[in-house]
């Protein structure tokens, strides 16, 4: 599936966020190995500490239904006039599962797409440093 398609599929599961108090809608659309796509939205709570990310929403729903390995992550800020990228809880959070080429695109209300990669976004990644030394 390209890229496009995934931002569309990423762009309806933003329209079905929980955001009545940041008044910012995420979504995200996770092609796994398999070529399903699983989706996932913020979910806000009037304690923000207590918020899930559109990107861990994606993942723990994927991992639910037993996917474990995963080709992209695609995610939409349809309220951003700009392009905006995974906060760091979600760049440690997606980084348990997959490896540092796994591409990451994330668009703004325009479309317009930045192409990356888990590595780029998170090249520090000690966790995976601490395991590849078992």
């Amino acid at each position: 599936m390209d890229s496009k398609s995934l931002f569309r599929i990423a762009n309806e599961a933003a329209s079905r966020s929980y955001s009545p108090y940041s008044k910012f809608r995420v979504g995200a659309a996770l092609l796994c190995e398999d070529g399903s796509i699983v989706t996932g939205a913020n979910v806000e709570n009037r304690s923000y500490g207590l918020a899930i990310c559109a990107e861990r929403s994606a993942i723990v729903a994927a991992i639910s239904q037993g996917k474990r390995n995963f080709k992209a992550l695609v995610v939409s800020c349809p309220d951003a006039s700009y392009p905006v990228s995974p906060c760091g809880a979600c760049r440690q959070f997606i980084s348990e599962f997959v490896k540092p080429d796994f591409p990451i695109l994330f668009g703004d209300a325009t479309g317009t797409l930045v192409e990356t990669t888990m590595g780029e976004l998170f090249p520090h990644d000690a966790l995976h440093e601490l395991a590849n030394r078992q």
